[in-house]
């Protein structure tokens, strides 16, 4: 499954190992985008500051982040490990990890799913060879059950205090720069943890209690702008469009529009998550849009909640406009730029050799990949080309001969 969203990978050097590692992220979870998508629906339209404010239709907001996206990622990681058994074993025992979480565990999913499939496989391969015909049935059902219950104890145990260890090591780090006033280099924590969908924690735990305490001495505060800046994503979302692989684009427009107008940038992780090198670009452009904030005294009145680009016009003091925009057409620049460097501004996207180098890219039809390198194809028949006027060349000339008919004539 993999493979349909990144090239198979050759080599076992650090580039490969990384690519191996984004190339499983993103069978894990592109498959399931529709689902994102209709999340930030729901989330845009039915929260209290959504478009349609509804509480029945909000109830459905908490759950789907917090269950059932975790267990769609765990159950597709599982599937890709060992098949359909490996998918059940990885829903059940990511159950362990999100059970008790204040926070998404979009990462304890990810780790959770493979790793009970791959314990279901081994435990599959070591039964397989002793089990008495008639029993399969029974063995595997039991088998799969316990290893299942097995590894969601192991999770509530070990991975969800680690995941948890994680945030609150973030949420630290984050305050420590902006006590010593380093903000623009907050962006190094802040877009990491975003990607892993701490970005609520992060926001409200941290950024927003010291956004309220200036904001009610200076009327304004830049902390509700350092996480909720729809800049970076939009610009992502840009470059994905024009440079990204075939097969992600048409669900783009998309997420661009639920993003930015809707204000939920859990839209756009995931294609970070495909290609684990575009944080680069997410931090380049979340520090240039922090550093706009500063130089022009940009700040807003509350936390723009969701972070919509409505929402920061919304919770704009009077006078700020220049400032907000500013800092948000930036850090959207920035993050197009380097992205598109970062993907090569297109160049490979279009085809995916079966045994050539990965680079994250999808696979595209034949077609695609004679017109995507017609030098290469060239090269060949100009070299047989030339062989053959040799060959004609170097050619014995040969005296015709005359028919029989002229040489019965002729005698």
């Amino acid at each position: 499954m993999a493979d349909t969203y990144t090239p198979k990978v050759q080599g076992t050097g650090i580039k490969a190992t990384i690519q191996r590692i984004g190339g499983h992220l993103a069978g894990m979870i592109m498959p399931n985008i529709g689902a994102f998508i209709a999340w930030g629906l729901i989330t845009a339209l039915f929260i209290p500051t959504g478009w349609l404010p509804n509480a029945t239709l909000a109830a459905m907001v908490g759950p789907i982040i917090t269950m059932l996206l975790p267990i769609l990622i765990a159950y597709t990681g599982g599937r890709m490990v060992h098949g359909q058994r490996g998918a059940v074993v990885g829903a059940v025992a990511v159950m362990g990890v999100v059970v008790g979480a204040d926070i998404p565990m979009f990462l304890g999913a990810m780790i959770i799913g493979p790793l009970a499939a791959l314990v279901m496989k081994y435990v599959d391969k070591f039964t397989e060879e002793r089990t008495k015909s008639g029993f399969e049935m029974l063995v595997d059902n039991f088998t799969a059950g316990i290893v299942g219950g097995v590894m969601a104890i192991a999770g509530m145990f070990a991975i969800g205090p680690i995941v948890q260890g994680i945030t609150t090591a973030a949420s630290g780090a984050v305050g420590w720069l902006i006590d010593n006033g380093l903000l623009p280099f907050v962006s190094i924590l802040i877009e990491p943890a975003k990607v892993l969908f701490l970005n609520n924690a992060i926001n409200h735990g941290v950024f927003g209690p010291i956004g309220v305490t200036e904001a009610a001495q200076t009327g304004k505060s830049i902390m509700f702008m350092l996480e909720s800046n729809p800049g970076p994503g939009l610009g992502l979302l840009l470059a994905f469009l024009f440079f990204g692989p075939r097969a992600l684009r048409p669900s783009t427009p998309a997420a661009m529009i639920i993003h930015f107008f809707g204000g939920i940038h859990e839209m756009y992780f995931p294609y970070v998550l495909m290609k684990p090198r575009l944080i680069l670009a997410m931090i380049a452009g979340g520090a240039s849009g922090v550093a706009t904030f500063m130089i022009t005294g940009a700040g807003l009145v509350a936390t723009p909640s969701p972070g919509s680009i409505f929402a920061y016009i919304a919770v704009t003091p009077r006078g700020g406009w220049l400032g907000m925009i500013a800092g948000i057409l930036i850090a959207t620049a920035v993050t197009f730029v380097v992205a598109a460097v970062l993907m090569g501004f297109g160049r490979g996207e279009k085809e995916v050799p079966a045994d050539g180098p990965a680079s994250g890219t999808a696979p595209e039809p034949a077609e695609d990949a004679a017109q995507a390198q017609p030098s290469e194809q060239a090269e060949p028949a100009r070299a047989e080309a030339q062989e053959a006027e040799r060959a004609e060349a170097h050619k014995p000339e040969q005296t015709p001969q005359p028919h029989p008919r002229t040489i019965a004539k002729e005698a």
